[in-house]
């Protein structure tokens, strides 16, 4: 710090303590400019007819206090999703007293703030109706100066959403707006789209359907005079011209004052040697305000880098509003810095655009999944649950996660976490898979929504991309819904006025900071060129691509698209017995068990999975102990799910620098889906719970910021070496095959020193598989398998990774190995020594119900020794460890 500047800043500061005193001196010393009361707590809650009275806690809903009461079991026990359903058929209400302070007069004004109320309702409050509400998503605010008394009776009468849907789809008498109901498999409810509402709560093909009721987020009472604080935004600016950052700070304020209220704000970032105090005056109504800050161009900014890519540094920034009157407003919140760019341009050797994002002016590859709910009911969301998911994600070596449109707006704690871990966001507006009306009472409810979404999360480092919807101008596109074609052109045209004029118009007027995408998949720039719906938004050549195959074989390369952006892709695998077992009983116990039917919402997906591991595997047999056989087909459900992500991802990511037949340039692999909402067969590769499945333990690898990832191509092997790094390094590959049969290695090679270029994809090894076969003695496609990695300074760089020569239900040599482990703690983890008899693919390590994850698992194990660590999440015990664990590989199956 210059000391120029260190005296500046230290007589501003000086100067501002005097201004306080001074205002002490003269007996206007200032106070608080708010009274906040919450009302979060127990309620009381009855149904419709009063025929069940009990307590519930808010935040909450219905379905929980019924649960917590003993008025139910788990809902998502056995077939509980569709025996409970009566409880979203009935309207309830919640009611409570509370006191207001005795002086609660000498407030002007008194309002009750509902953050979130779940859906639908009537709030009164001393027999007088002060709001109603039809948005899960809004904030809403109630004047209730005139109403509230020192004791008060609040009610908030709530109405069914699955009849309230039905009703509003009936109003809309003009023309049907698709689609009216779920698929019958997913055993969910109608016109979910009718109303603006967590859409997946009326089922999805990956969970139940429970629309619930409820007060869902914080609700108080807030008593001011003049003026109250509604949202606070701080966006950073970066002139790259000057090489100086600069600070929007955005204040929005209620103003409730017949005349203009004028004051003075503090702006103070101390490790940024900022020091403002501005005058400001604001007028009647909704005020916004906006501050400017400039950084010194001799202040050190650190910036915000994605997870792999540098630190998530923040800083702290407090502001002071004090207005005449002297009521004053403090406000701390943290300050980043860091910018983004979504790159649309013209590439040389390919039709089409790139797509691709630039953080802090660095193109990176996006590397993750997809997020949907954590849970049915939103209250069971905790911090703690959020937190083990997002480290889960982290721990895979992801840097960040779509948040689906079918769900909800997280709540706060899950974008913080996000800006703490560097996870970048791609945040969708929750509308997904179909068509929505457009009268005027439902636009109105989407710009508050928007609105209030946006001011509310723009602050977040962690989100990088505004996107309004989820696959719906493919779904117009391609007509999923089979409008009459020449009906398709007003569906069209409320796509654009929902998605474009109302959502887009209000994004770019409330943050210009950001990319906006109005669908995923999208091809971008061309998708607005064909008036916002392409003719083909699935087109390589352009944006974001969805994929899914679940026939053809998923070990083959050339099945996969060569997108720009692969946005979502996966296959299903079930749940662990462990996670299965908790809710359910033995007779469910088998794979075409009546639980297994249902609790599969995704059409044949039961048949599908199998269908896929047996183009490589051998299925269980179904002789025999039935428990047994449905544990191994859980097992091999999860090994043909993390072997097929892997082949795609692995596929992705080397497609990142080169066009080969004019397609390339990949920039992006979100596989569908993190986590799960339940304990069902589905796509994700985090169980309910948080249990890692073999998927998320391969993804750890095929994540890695350094990775060899190989492939065969008309007889050759190619070996290429990815890099997310900032940077060249001098390496060497290792070659190695293995015969099945054997523990030792039948031939290495390594190669001569190349550079491993940054941010890139080459190739770094090509060989035919006949020399290669040939050069290692006996080795048959069959009878052997090759497995490589990058070294560095005589250190392996990054994973191991391997690939198989053939199928490997078709491998000769293969034995059934004998696995022991020895457990033994290491400080508060374990370490688990493992020792075979024979080479075991996809080792998987089970510990049941004990919570924690392995550094390692689903492995290829061709050591006779290899030492892997239990991480638990609650205290546990070698002991305890040693009577759960199970080891399986794919030679017990057989």
């Amino acid at each position: 710090m210059a000391c120029e500047q260190m005296k500046l800043y230290w007589c501003l500061s000086v100067l501002l303590m005097l201004c306080c005193w001074c205002e002490f001196l003269q007996g206007r010393n200032s106070t608080v400019s708010l009274e906040v009361q919450s009302l979060n707590g127990r309620w009381v809650l009855r149904n419709g007819n009063g025929s069940l009275v009990l307590e519930g806690d808010v935040p909450g809903c219905v379905h929980s206090a019924l649960r917590q009461q003993g008025f139910s079991e788990d809902p998502y026990y056995r077939f509980n999703d569709v025996a409970y359903r009566w409880i979203s058929l009935d309207n309830w209400t919640y009611s409570r007293t509370f006191k207001l302070p005795s002086d609660i007069g000498k407030w002007q004004k008194v309002k009750l703030i509902c953050e979130g109320i779940d859906t639908v309702s009537e709030v009164i409050i001393n027999n007088v109706t002060v709001g109603k509400t039809d948005n899960m998503f809004i904030q809403y605010n109630f004047d209730v100066t005139n109403v509230v008394k020192d004791v008060n009776f609040i009610e908030v009468r709530l109405s069914s959403a699955v009849w309230y849907a039905a009703q509003q789809s009936r109003a809309h008498r003009a023309y049907t707006v698709p689609p009216e109901c779920p698929p019958p498999e997913q055993k969910g409810e109608c016109h979910g789209n009718f109303m603006r509402k967590e859409q997946c709560s009326f089922s999805w093909d990956w969970g139940p359907s429970f629309p619930t009721q409820g007060i869902w987020k914080d609700i108080k009472i807030e008593a001011y005079t003049d003026l109250r604080l509604i949202y606070l935004t701080v966006t950073p600016h970066y002139l790259p011209s000057a090489q100086q950052w600069s600070l929007q700070i955005v204040p929005y304020f209620d103003v409730d004052s017949l005349n203009p209220v004028t004051g003075s704000v503090t702006v103070n970032i101390p490790k940024l040697e900022i020091l403002q105090i501005l005058t400001i005056r604001m007028q009647p109504g909704e005020s916004r305000l906006e501050l400017l800050c400039s950084i010194s161009q001799n202040v050190t900014v650190e910036k915000w880098w994605p997870n792999g890519h540098g630190n998530q540094s923040g800083y702290n920034m407090n502001l002071s509003f004090i207005f005449e009157g002297g009521y004053r407003i403090d406000k701390s919140t943290k300050v980043y810095f860091r910018t983004v760019e979504l790159v649309q341009e013209p590439i040389p050797g390919s039709p089409g655009l790139s797509f691709y994002f630039k953080i802090n002016g660095i193109p990176i590859f996006i590397k993750g999944s997809n997020w949907i709910p954590a849970d049915s009911f939103q209250d069971r969301v905790t911090s703690k649950v959020l937190r083990r998911l997002l480290q889960s994600a982290v721990d895979a070596n992801m840097n960040a996660l779509r948040v689906w449109g079918g769900g909800v707006y997280e709540q706060d704690g899950f974008y913080d976490i996000c800006d703490e871990l560097g996870i970048m966001i791609w945040q969708d507006f929750m509308f997904a898979c179909a068509l929505y009306p457009t009268d005027s009472s439902f636009l109105e409810s989407v710009k508050k929504e928007v609105t209030h979404q946006v001011r509310r999360l723009k602050s977040h480092p962690s989100i990088i991309i505004w996107s309004g919807n989820n696959e719906n101008e493919a779904a117009l596109a391609q007509n999923w819904f089979f409008v009459p074609h020449d009906r398709l052109p007003l569906y069209r045209q409320d796509y654009v006025t929902l998605y474009v004029k109302i959502i887009r118009d209000l994004v770019l007027s409330e943050d210009a900071s950001r990319p906006f995408l109005a669908s995923s998949p999208t091809n971008g720039e061309e998708s607005i060129k064909e008036g916002w719906v392409s003719r083909d938004p699935y087109d390589p050549h352009y944006g974001d691509t969805h994929f899914y195959n679940y026939f053809d074989d998923c070990w083959s390369w050339k099945t996969y698209p060569k997108t720009r952006f692969a946005s979502e892709y996966g296959y299903q695998s079930w749940p662990s017995f462990s996670t299965l077992q908790k809710v359910s009983s033995p007779e469910d116990w088998s794979y075409d068990s009546n639980f297994s039917s249902h609790r599969q919402h995704h059409a044949s997906g039961n048949k599908q999975m199998l269908l896929q591991a047996s183009l490589h595997f051998k299925l269980p047999e179904g002789t025999g102990q039935a428990l047994k056989a449905f544990q191994n087909t859980i097992y091999l459900t999860q090994v043909m799910q993390a072997q097929c992500v892997k082949m795609e991802t692995e596929f992705y990511r080397r497609s990142r620098s080169e066009i080969v037949d004019e397609m390339g340039h990949t920039m992006g692999a979100l596989y569908w889906q993190l986590n799960d909402i339940w304990q069902a067969p589905s796509w994700a590769s985090l169980e309910y719970g948080g249990k890692w499945k073999m998927l998320h333990y391969l993804a750890q690898h095929f994540f890695a910021p350094v990775l060899p990832i190989g492939f065969e191509d008309d007889g050759v092997l190619y070996i290429y070496g990815i890099s997310d790094l900032h940077q060249d390094y001098a390496s060497k590959l290792v070659v190695r095959v293995h015969q099945w049969r054997s523990l030792e290695s039948s031939c290495v090679r390594t190669t001569g020193q190349f550079t491993l270029k940054a941010g890139s994809a080459l190739p770094i090894y090509k060989e035919p598989v006949s020399e290669l076969l040939k050069r290692c003695g006996n080795c048959t496609r069959e009878s052997c398998v090759v497995s490589f990695h990058i070294v560095k300074d005589g250190q392996r760089f990054g994973p191991v990774n391997h690939h198989f020569l053939a199928s490997l239900n078709d491998s000769v040599g293969l034995k059934k190995p004998e696995v022991q482990a020895f457990i033994a703690p290491n400080g508060e983890n374990y370490d688990v020594v493992l020792k075979t008899t024979a080479i075991a693919p996809y080792v998987w390590l089970d510990v049941g119900d004990i919570s924690g994850r392995f550094s390692d698992n689903g492995f290829l194990m061709t050591e006779k020794q290899q030492v892997v660590v239990f991480y638990p999440w609650k205290p546990t015990s070698a002991s305890a460890l040693n009577q759960t664990l199970s080891i399986t590989t794919l030679m017990d199956i057989y």
